[in-house]
Formats: C-alpha cells, sequence, structure tokens
C-alpha cells in the first residue's frame, strides 16, 4: 500500500508513537514526527529513515506540556504549507505516587500535555478535515480511562477524559467523512513507567504488552475507521472487567499493582 497523504504524530520519538511513524513510513505517507527533545527526536527519524530510505519525514520538536505549544506546532506546519490528513495524539505521560505527595508542577504538566493539547491540536485541525470531508484522528487513551487507579491518579483522570471526549466527537462528526479513533491499551513496555517513577510497580514487573503489536493493532483499525481499539487479549480482557466490577473494588485491586514489588 502507497500513500501521498500527511501524517502529524505527536510522541514519535519512542514507544507506540515510534512503533506507529514505522508503519507509516513503510507505506509511504508523509510524515511530521513530533516529540520534546530535539535530539532524540532526530535520532528516532534517522532510525526510520535507515529502514525505509523512501520515507519522507519531517522533525519538529516541541514541548506539548507547556501551554501555547500546539498553537506553535500548528503554526509551523502552516507555515510549511503542510495539510494535515492524519492527526495521532499520542504524547502523554504519568506520575506515579500518592496525590497529596506527589510533583504539582508535574502533574500540571501532565494535565496540559494528556488533556490540553490533544483537545488543542484536535480543535486546530478537525475543521480542516471537515471542510474537506476527509481525514481520521488518532486519540491515545488507555485501560487506565475505564477504572480509577490510586497511585495514578491524575494520569487515569486524564485518560478518562479522553475516552468521554473522543467518543463525543465521534457522534459530532458521524458522516462528515472523517474518523475518530480511540486506542485504549493496556501496560506496555515502554518507557512510560520509568518518566511515571513506577519502574519498582508490581504492575511494571508484569507481563507487559509490546510497542510493535500495540502499534500494528492501531494502525489498523484506524485506516480502517474503526471507533475503539483494545489492541491485546489483555486490554480486552482489563476493560471487560473494568465494566463489571465496582469502581471502588477496581480502586483497590489497582492500588495493589501500583504498590511496589517488595510489599
Amino acid at each position: 500500500m502507497t500513500s501521498t497523504q500527511t501524517v502529524l504524530i505527536t510522541g514519535a520519538s519512542s514507544g507506540i508513537g515510534y512503533e506507529l511513524t514505522r508503519l507509516f513510513a513503510r507505506d509511504n505517507y508523509k510524515i511530521i514526527m513530533v516529540a520534546h527533545y530535539a535530539g532524540k527526536l532526530e535520532g528516532a527519524a534517522q532510525q526510520i529513515r535507515n529502514e525505509f530510505p523512501q520515507a519522507d519525514i519531517m522533525t519538529i520538536p516541541c514541548d506539548l506540556s507547556q501551554p501555547g505549544s500546539p498553537d506553535q506546532l500548528f503554526a509551523e506546519t502552516q507555515k510549511k504549507d503542510l495539510e494535515i490528513d492524519i492527526l495521532v495524539n499520542n504524547a502523554g505521560f504519568g506520575e506515579h505516587g500518592f496525590f497529596a505527595q506527589t510533583d504539582l508542577r508535574k502533574e500540571l504538566e501532565l494535565i496540559q500535555l494528556n488533556i490540553a493539547s490533544l483537545t488543542h491540536l484536535t480543535k486546530l485541525y478537525l475543521p480542516f478535515m471537515l471542510n474537506r470531508r476527509s481525514g481520521k484522528i488518532l486519540n491515545v487513551a488507555s485501560e487506565a480511562a475505564f477504572m480509577p487507579i490510586p497511585l495514578l491518579s491524575v494520569y487515569a483522570a486524564s485518560k478518562a477524559f479522553v475516552l468521554s471526549f473522543s467518543e463525543a466527537l465521534q457522534n459530532e462528526i458521524q458522516d462528515s467523512g472523517v474518523s475518530l479513533t480511540i486506542l485504549c491499551p493496556a501496560a506496555t513496555d515502554t518507557n512510560f513507567f520509568k518518566v511515571a517513577g513506577a519502574e519498582n510497580t508490581k504492575v511494571a514487573h508484569s507481563d507487559l504488552d509490546s510497542p510493535v503489536d500495540v502499534a500494528k493493532a492501531a494502525y489498523e483499525g484506524l485506516i480502517k475507521g474503526e471507533k475503539r481499539i483494545l489492541p491485546t487479549t489483555k486490554a480486552k480482557m482489563h476493560v471487560a472487567q473494568g465494566n463489571m466490577m465496582p469502581d471502588s473494588m477496581l480502586a483497590s485491586l489497582m492500588r495493589k499493582q501500583m504498590e511496589p514489588v517488595d510489599k
């Protein structure tokens, strides 16, 4: 399969975002890779260029955890006259620990990235898609969107926002020619746990899903225009469990998963 369309992917330098970028490069999309750190971003882009020499990849370093950054990113794509056919809102991070003790600055940046910037970028690019009556958006939520998670409370709440917001938009844009897909992965083997300070938790030492497998399911579902993707058996099982169990029981269960392995 080949394509002349342009995809913008946030959080593209590692994890699921990186693996999604590889898949788009394989199929000859024009790619705009966005991530915070310029050096890491360019290194990731070069790895993909080495694997797919025909790939048309542009990098735009941008710290989407800061207010105003979506406007800066949008202005950059407008200046370069880039028409975004597919928007992948993948960037996000977590913060582990008891809420009364965690870093407020980091959690406000988490809210800015996981919620505000995702909403802002969707607001900026969606009208152009609707005017063309074509386009696709992938919003990356999580199985965490379906359950309260003590010791990861702000992250889980941010993903609940992504799920609710995206489901409402799906209704608003139905029959418009634009599709919005929600990805809800289970715990995946990325640098998420390191960034969140949760490397020593029981869930981090469990059988984590592969970002390659998650990205493959996400890519295929996005191209088909599916509404929700639960990319692995584990994700499907956990979401089904979350829908059946009382929130108080879920919170107790998830707290145990977020506790240290030696507890």
